[in-house]
């Protein structure tokens, strides 16, 4: 089978949607289908072996792409799809898997190739013109809905990450038997190019020289959009630290404006507790998470399950999160301290995960059988295995 890939996003620009793209992409070629891959130009080669990487001009001078919609990305998909429309043109693709807003141009260009069209649907995009607050045009949202349903009628799979998103989905699809619950439950080393893998480790000993010996390193690692909680986990810190002095903050993964921003609302009285970093590589925020005394998802809203609370069930360390319909899709009190997202209850609920400790923890046992049952790489394997075959076997 020969498939075309088609992801809008900054491949490995930050830790996310792109690091799931990866994944599904690598399983798929593990199963022997041949797939060209086309992305945006910016962000960093990785060695998927059986994938051709293919990048439209990465445009750098215009800054780099945001996360959610943004009228950079309009810009690069009209690229996109020049690029597309030229790929499709000159080689016979059995089949397009389009990510996000890709499918709705591959919907269109579907009947014209005959490809069959995978939908690979991490949000609902009418949605996040709203939760991105991009815009506020009944017109453009009504469109962008119209859109999203046309390409889930003519796909033939419709993935979906998590059970809020199958909810909303199978409501507006004919037949259930092309829709795929597939979360985004993988997150193995991704192999970089040697070059890009070495520039990355260049900041290692910085990070890690920075965090006092002996301290207690309370960790965050993730995107600093304003959903993430990052301004509740620092006024929920200020607590912890009256009551645990050994307790230390690191928080990576912001814009440099966002690192600026959270900084200095941290203030002089907790700059000898806390390190808020930029955005770190793979190998470094999985090395923060292996020493930490505690993790962290302090996300306040959304309904997407986050890609790293499958990595953080299968940690081994202690996980304090917010309770919200985002989180407790998938966890529940027995596999992490639930909080409100409240600064005194996130408090709470760090100090008891510090007392309690690591070693014997019934809610990380607790968290890794869960994973183990329900979210490993087997189960993720089988999952895509399924989806292939339904792709084998219907019609164009």
């Amino acid at each position: 089978m020969k498939a075309l890939v088609v992801a809008p996003q900054p491949f490995f620009q930050y830790r996310g949607t792109p690091f799931s793209v990866y994944y599904r992409t690598l399983v798929m070629a593990e199963n022997g289908v041949a797939i060209d891959f086309l992305t945006y130009g910016q962000g960093l080669d990785v060695d998927l072996p059986g994938v051709r990487l293919i990048r439209i001009p990465a445009f750098r001078w215009l800054g780099p792409v945001p996360i959610g919609p943004s009228k950079l990305k309009l810009f690069l998909d009209a690229f996109l799809v020049l690029r597309m429309l030229w790929l499709l043109i000159r080689k016979r693709y059995d089949v397009v898997h389009a990510h996000e807003e890709a499918v709705f141009f591959c919907a269109f260009l579907k009947p014209l190739f005959r490809f069959k069209l995978v939908y690979d649907m991490h949000s609902s995009l009418p949605q996040q013109l709203t939760n991105f607050k991009f815009t506020k045009s009944r017109f453009l949202i009504h469109l962008f809905t119209r859109l999203e349903d046309l390409a889930l009628r003519r796909a033939n799979a419709v993935i979906t990450i998590c059970p809020d998103l199958a909810d909303y989905a199978t409501p507006r699809i004919a037949d259930p038997a092309k829709h795929f619950l597939i979360e985004n439950s993988i997150f193995e080393p991704v192999r970089l190019r040697r070059s890009a893998e070495s520039a990355a480790a260049a900041e290692k000993p910085a990070v890690f020289a920075a965090i006092p010996a002996g301290a207690k390193t309370v960790v965050y690692a993730g995107t600093f959009e304003p959903y993430q909680g990052i301004d509740l986990l620092i006024e929920a810190f200020r607590l912890v630290r009256t009551q645990n002095p050994a307790a230390f903050l690191v928080a990576a993964g912001g814009t440099p404006e966002q690192t600026a921003k959270y900084r200095a609302l941290a203030g002089p009285e907790l700059a000898g507790a806390c390190l808020i970093l930029e955005r770190v590589d793979q190998a470094t925020a999985k090395a923060l998470i292996a020493g930490a005394a505690v993790q962290l998802s302090p996300r306040t809203s959304g309904t997407n399950t986050p890609l790293k609370i499958y990595e953080q069930l299968a940690s081994g360390v202690p996980l304090v999160a917010t309770d919200i319909y985002s989180h407790t899709q998938v966890l529940d009190a027995s596999v992490a301290y639930l909080v409100k997202p409240e600064p005194a209850d996130v408090a709470r609920g760090i100090l008891q995960a510090l007392a309690d400790g690591r070693a014997g923890n019934p809610k990380t046992k607790a968290a890794q059988t869960l994973y183990a049952q329900k979210y490993s790489r087997p189960v993720y394997e089988e999952k895509i295995r399924r989806l292939l075959e339904r792709i084998r076997t219907c019609a164009a």
